[in-house]
């Protein structure tokens, strides 16, 4: 099962450093209802990963149905896939980056976080956890332990441990201004003046290199299947 997270840890830390879900959390730290309306965005967050992993470790785990060679290659090119679509989200978040003292405005949508009750925290971290590229990550972190042959119940296990990481982006903020109280908040508003300013920059190269890996490691394996 070591390996298993092995494997799905670098998509689980793409995942856990999501520039705009730590910019959502950390606004509603801020608001009047931080101390409550934080805690159920995290947990939303983490409920839409885990109902994301029950698809994606069935889906992935359909090439169980064939031979293990056949199994191999339909996971090789789901890696591959996946990889090249990363490579492509990384190519447009490059050309959308800020350029050098260019200013960065947060988008306008996520001042409504003020306002938010406790229900709509938790929806908006189901909708934040279930973005595209979270999919797509989510999809790549079960193929890649789904490949390792490990038994189901050791799959769903190695997710959990893939849902705690990528959990750890948004969490940390969290934590930060449970311990600090009202002190946190400076150091949350630089926080998130940081993340805004170069979170293009940030899931560009973080994109490119779990793109790289993915194919490398899809590559690889079809290989020596073929």
């Amino acid at each position: 099962m070591g390996d298993a997270i092995v494997q799905a840890l670098p998509s689980a830390v793409v995942v856990a450093i999501s520039p705009v879900p730590i910019v959502a959390v950390v606004l509603m730290l801020l608001s009047a209802r931080g101390r409550v309306n934080g805690p159920a965005f995290v947990l939303g967050w983490m409920i839409g990963l885990a109902t994301v992993g029950a698809v994606c470790l069935s889906v992935a785990s359909g090439g169980d149905s064939g031979t293990p060679a056949e199994r191999d290659r339909w996971i090789s090119v789901v890696l591959v896939v996946s990889g090249v679509l990363l490579l492509l989200v990384a190519l447009k978040q490059w050309r959308g980056r800020s350029r050098a003292g260019g200013h960065v405005i947060a988008p306008r949508w996520l001042d409504a976080f003020d306002t938010f009750s406790p229900v709509k925290a938790a929806g908006a971290g189901v909708v934040f956890s279930m973005n595209p590229k979270n999919l797509l990550l989510a999809f790549a972190g079960a193929a890649e332990i789904v490949q390792t042959g490990i038994s189901a119940d050791r799959q769903v296990v190695a997710y959990v441990v893939f849902v705690v990481i990528a959990t750890m982006g948004i969490g940390t903020p969290l934590l930060i201004h449970l311990a600090m109280g009202d002190r946190s908040r400076q150091l949350l508003e630089h926080l998130k003046s940081w993340m805004i300013r170069n979170s293009a920059v940030i899931m560009a190269v973080l994109s490119f290199i779990i793109g790289v890996k993915l194919i490398a490691d899809g590559i690889s394996r079809l290989a020596r299947v073929i």
